[in-house]
Parts: C-alpha cells; structure tokens; sequence
C-alpha cells in the first residue's frame, strides 16, 4: 500500500486570479485536513514559454504569499519551489524515456497553446506532461487536485507510472518494492466553479492573460476593484431563473450563480432558491459583499507577506529541503530499478 499523499501545484506566471482560488488554492486549503500536502510553485513549467528573468522571482514568491494568505500552513504541509528540488527535472528525463510520442501528440493543450506556430514552440512545452508526471511521482503521491484543462496530464502521468512498472517489473520486485514502484495516482476534482468563466465572456475561461482587466477578479484586487469589475461583470436582461436547469443557455448568469455558490460553500441550486427571480441589479449587489468579505483579507495578506522576501524565502528553501528528503530517496530507488550506476 502507498501512503496517501496529495501533490499540486502553480505556475508562478503573474496576476492570480478569483479562477485560481476557486479552481484550485481552496481544494488545497480543504485537503490538508485529510491529507499529508505537497503544493509547488512549478517555476520550470513557467519557463516553458519566455519569463522576464526579473519578474519571474517577483511572481514565485507572489504564489507563496497565495498559498499562505488562504490558509495553507508551511508548517504542516510542504510549500516550495520545483526549480529548487533537481530531483524533478532529473525524473522528468527518465520519464521523457518512458513515454511515447503518441501520448504527446494525443496532448489537446499544447495544441492549444503552440497553436498554428507549433514549430516553434519550446521543446519543454511539448514534454511538459512527463515533467508534470515527475513532479507528482517523484513523491509517489496518490491523489493530485486537477481541475478540467489538467485531467488529460494527469491520465499521462498514470501512463507513465505504469509503463514503468511494467517495463521494470522484474528489477521493481528485485529491489524488494513489491510488484509496483510508483502509484497509479488519482485526480480529485471537487465543488462548485472548479471552471471560474470571464467576466465578460462566460463562454471563455477567466484567465490571467485576458487583455482586459475587468475580465477577472485579481487575489490582489482591493474591494472597490472588486466591487466595480462584478458590477460591469456581463449578464443578460432576464431575472435570475427559480432552477438550476434554467442557466442552461445563460453562460453569464451561469458563471455568477456559480461563483457565488462556490465562495459560498454551497450549491448552485441553493442560490437559485434564494435569488430566483431576482434581477441581476440585486443580486450582483449580494455578490459584491460576498466576494469583498471572502477575498479582501486574502488580498491584505498577500501585500502584506510579498513585502517581506526574506520571511517567504525562508518558507521556500525550508519546504524545499523537507521535499528534496523525499525525493532523493525515490531517485535513488527509480535508478537501482533503471541500471544507474550512482554513489
């Protein structure tokens, strides 16, 4: 049996988002309590596509103070960054031996990504999804919290995990680990709005890199930038319907309902019977409170913490050590297994 463990993590790329916090940090706040907690800042999947070498560690310690603010401790968990731990570029490359082309070419987002250039995107783009599999098996971590976009990467890495068993199956048992090294590990993928929508789209998802502004809540948004973007947040003229089935061709009303349900604690349905019917005018009025109470404090803190570098250094190169302890002893295992000659 292997030890539940959760690992996740964020791509230190600037201006996190109500999306980031609704799809992602909160799961990690809630598994804490249940879980021993692995959360990376993966500043070598940022660098997949080009990083201002000056912002880049402006933006990682950004992450830290993130994770903090909503209610991740250091303490019990470990919090770092991925550059810090060379354990996961080093698996990543065994991995990279691993998988096959096929898989990579099956990967929707980097089609997505690369888009028509596709020739010139980064080769770390393209294998982005072994270094993914290497960061969540280099702990031999059983559950990862994935939202839609990652479900495909996470599918690669249970790939991966098990061609390498396979493949080393006779050496695995030799080395007394029993019929499998690496666990098969399984996404979690819990409540409402895990899929935060634009503001001003809601067929689109709210991302950092909208061109404008008002298509997102930033975690560092005060609560007048809060209230004011859900205020011009895009809607339709009809009121709020009385049942969930009614959102169904209303993405922007759809997309409303579910962040308030998500910040909430609740189900859509649950606002519906206590909005339905309502005009958007009124009920945008109950989300700005909402938001300003869950979100003001968090963006406090954030200010608060990225003022002091050294405090969330200290955090970084602490959960860093914690990590490499863990990831050493799986390398040194993965090359007895592989036929690596080591000290």
């Amino acid at each position: 049996m292997f030890k539940e463990r959760v690992f996740s993590g964020v791509q230190p790329t600037g201006n996190l988002h109500l999306g980031n916090y609704l799809g992602a940090i909160t799961k990690f706040v809630a598994l804490q309590e249940r879980y021993d907690c692995i959360y990376c800042v993966v500043d070598l999947h940022a660098i997949t596509v080009w990083q201002d070498p000056a912002e880049l560690p402006r933006a990682t310690r950004e992450v830290t103070a993130a994770f903090i603010a909503c209610g991740i401790d250091p303490k019990q968990n470990i919090v770092f960054n991925q550059s810090q731990v060379a354990e996961h570029a080093e698996l990543g490359w065994i991995f990279n031996c691993i998988a096959r082309m096929g898989w990579l070419n099956r990967m929707t987002q980097f089609k997505e990504k690369a888009g028509k250039d596709r020739e010139n995107a980064s080769v770390g783009l393209y294998s982005y999804p072994t270094l993914m599999a290497a960061d969540i098996l280099v702990y031999r971590a059983t559950h990862v919290p994935v939202g839609e976009d990652q479900k495909q990467h996470l599918e690669l890495s249970r790939d991966v995990a098990q061609k390498f068993n396979n493949d080393y199956a006779v050496s695995i048992h030799a080395h007394g680990f029993g019929d499998a090294f690496f666990p098969l590990p399984e996404p979690l993928i819990t409540g409402p709005a895990t899929r935060v929508m634009s503001l001003r789209d809601g067929t689109k998802k709210m991302s950092k890199s909208d061109a404008s502004d008002y298509s997102r809540i930033n975690l560092t948004d005060d609560a007048e930038a809060i209230a004011q973007k859900i205020r011009k947040a895009k809607t339709d003229p009809e009121p709020l319907p009385s049942e969930e089935k009614g959102l169904l061709s209303r993405p922007e009303a759809d997309n409303l309902v579910g962040i308030y349900a998500a910040l909430q604690g609740v189900t859509k349905s649950d606002v519906l019977r206590d909005y339905g019917g309502a005009q958007f005018s009124s009920f945008k009025g109950a989300l700005v409170d909402l938001a300003v109470a869950k979100l003001g404090p968090i963006g406090a803190e954030m200010k608060r913490l990225v003022q002091d570098p050294a405090f969330i250094d200290s955090v970084l190169a602490e959960g860093a050590g914690r990590a490499q302890a863990i990831a050493a002893d799986t390398m040194k295992a993965v090359k007895d297994i592989v036929g690596l000659v080591r000290r």
